[in-house]
């Protein structure tokens, strides 16, 4: 008789969608993001897109990269939220920017490791909306 694994928290799937301007980085999130069981809606390389890819898809999840080409994850993050709440993080390579604006937000510094963004998706899961203030 197999013992459960009692360490182990049930694992969900969610449909994801990247805010990522770079199309390796996308990639490399497919992979990860796969490996965890989840799945990606649409990848997103601008604000515009973003917040259209939103709408359309309805994603469980946004990653989002903080600074983009054309425009700011953050931004788009923003504008997205204002519709309908989304559980979202930034990765980043500067915190400080993200935290400026958002001082809620859950960041994953870059380079990250998967279990680094693994954690950080639970958390925004997990994550109430903050309240309109």
């Amino acid at each position: 008789m197999k013992t459960p694994e009692t360490n182990k928290a049930p694992v969900s799937a969610h449909r994801v969608l990247v805010i990522e301007d770079d199309a390796l980085i996308g990639m490399l999130y497919e992979d990860v993001l796969a490996e965890m069981g989840h799945s990606i809606c649409a990848i997103a390389q601008t604000v515009t897109d973003a917040v259209a890819a939103a709408a359309e898809h309805e994603p469980d999840l946004i990653i989002a990269d903080a600074s983009l080409r054309d425009g700011s994850g953050v931004d788009a993050v923003q504008e997205i939220v204002r519709h309908r709440f989304v559980p979202h993080l930034f990765v980043s390579g500067d915190r400080a920017g993200v935290r400026s604006r958002m001082p809620d937000a859950i960041i994953v510094q870059k380079p990250f490791l998967d279990p680094d963004l693994a954690r950080a998706i639970q958390k925004a899961l997990t994550a109430a909306p903050i309240p309109d203030r």
